[in-house]
């Protein structure tokens, strides 16, 4: 696992390469606060096979404990997504 700084240096480098960075909290997490350009794409859509379209874009995702940004990342693997980094907790970031 990558420590605090690390962690802020690689998201901030995948970012700036054009990732793309999937909050998958639900609509009333994400509209409480988010991390600055994130999108908000719950799990629960996800799961039920609404993905971004764009599978080559690398996907940065992103909860509160991690819980569901790992569940995230399989489904979106698993949906033919070659590039999924899961941040786990956008605390991890968010004084970045």
């Amino acid at each position: 696992m990558l420590n605090p700084h690390k962690r802020c240096q690689e998201t901030r480098r995948l970012l700036n390469q054009g990732a793309r960075l999937l909050d998958v909290r639900t609509e009333d997490e994400y509209r409480a606060g988010a991390l600055e350009g994130a999108i908000n794409h719950p799990v629960q859509w996800i799961s039920a096979g609404h993905v971004p379209k764009d599978r080559k874009t690398p996907v940065i995702v992103y909860c509160v404990t991690g819980a569901r940004s790992r569940m995230a990342k399989q489904l979106l693997m698993s949906a033919g997504f070659s590039e999924v980094y899961d941040l786990g907790s956008y605390q991890n970031i968010q004084a970045c």
